[in-house]
């Protein structure tokens, strides 16, 4: 089965988580790239209230057509207990094209389980597989087992 990871990543904690999961089921990965400047404190303020609006984001269009393969696993951070804009932009753009799905989402906090049935909802299809993971356990790496259950479902 050819699959595809895609994110977003403001601080890189859901890229590196990402990065794992691409690193271990062999497959292609891709990052959601926002046009919007959300760094530092103000960016960190705003992004959260267009995440409890809802809103989209201007994202680059993506380089790899998910059409192309069997499965995609989208990547978000938890952000006001919503998905980020920008996979909010990219699930709706793509939302046809979305054969079979898997999500991933981290938090420093909580609003995880919201965001994995938001995404649900919005792709119109349930998850093959669905991973919650808190920020400190990918920093530090002890994700390693809910990575490698999550990848076995996958398979």
């Amino acid at each position: 089965m050819r699959s595809l990871a895609v994110f977003y990543s403001r601080t890189g904690v859901t890229k590196k988580a990402m990065h794992s999961v691409a690193s271990m089921l062999r497959c292609d990965i891709e990052e959601i790239v926002d046009q919007k400047e959300r760094s530092g404190i103000f960016g960190y303020l705003k992004s959260g209230r267009e995440a409890m609006m809802k809103s989209i984001a201007r994202i680059e269009r993506a380089k790899k057509d998910p059409a192309d393969y069997d499965m995609i696993i989208i990547g978000t951070p938890v952000w006001a207990h919503n998905m980020t804009p920008a996979v909010r932009t990219y699930i709706m753009k793509y939302k046809e094209q979305l054969h079979n799905v898997a999500f991933l989402c981290t938090q420093g906090g909580s609003g995880g389980e919201k965001v994995m049935k938001s995404m649900q909802e919005l792709c119109g299809k349930p998850p093959r597989a669905a991973l919650i993971l808190r920020t400190k356990e990918v920093m530090d790496g002890t994700d390693a087992e809910k990575l490698k259950e999550f990848i076995n479902k996958l398979r």
